[in-house]
C-alpha cells in the first residue's frame, strides 16, 4: 500500500519561506500524479498544486501562482512544495496527495487515492 509522509511544515512570519516534503513508501511511486492540498480551519479542503508522474506538468491555485513551486524526484521518491513569500491566508493543514493515474485530472481531492496525515503551516507574525 502506498504511504506518504509530510514534513516540514513551521511557523514562520509572513513573507517567509519554507520547504515540504512528502516521502513516499513504494519504488512504483513515479507511476503517480501527486497533488498538495490544503484545509484551514473552518474552510473546505482545496487543492493547491500538482505534477504529473514524470514532473513536466505542474498547475497551481491561482493564489499561489508565482510563488510556490511543485517538484519531485522519482528517484529519491519524494515530492516538494517550496512556498516562497507566505501570507496568513496560507496558514493551513497541508496534505500531498497520489493518483492511481499518471496525470493530475484537475486538483479536486476527490480524484486522489491516497493521502498523508498533514503537516501544518503557520504564517503569522
Amino acid at each position: 500500500q502506498l504511504v506518504l509522509v509530510e514534513s516540514g511544515g513551521d511557523l514562520v512570519q509572513p513573507g517567509g519561506s519554507l520547504r515540504l516534503s512528502c516521502a513516499a513508501s513504494e519504488v512504483t511511486f513515479y507511476y503517480h500524479a501527486i497533488g498538495w492540498f490544503r484545509q484551514a480551519p473552518g474552510k473546505e479542503r482545496e487543492g493547491v498544486s500538482c505534477i504529473s508522474d514524470r514532473g513536466y506538468v505542474t498547475d497551481y491555485e491561482d493564489s499561489v501562482k508565482g510563488r510556490f513551486t511543485i517538484s519531485r524526484d522519482n528517484a529519491k521518491k519524494m515530492v516538494y512544495l517550496q512556498m516562497n513569500n507566505l501570507k496568513p491566508e496560507d496558514t493551513a493543514v497541508y496534505y500531498c496527495a497520489a493518483r492511481r493515474y499518471s496525470v493530475c485530472a484537475g486538483r479536486s481531492a476527490r480524484e486522489y487515492d491516497y493521502w498523508g496525515q498533514g503537516t501544518q503551516v503557520t504564517v503569522s507574525s
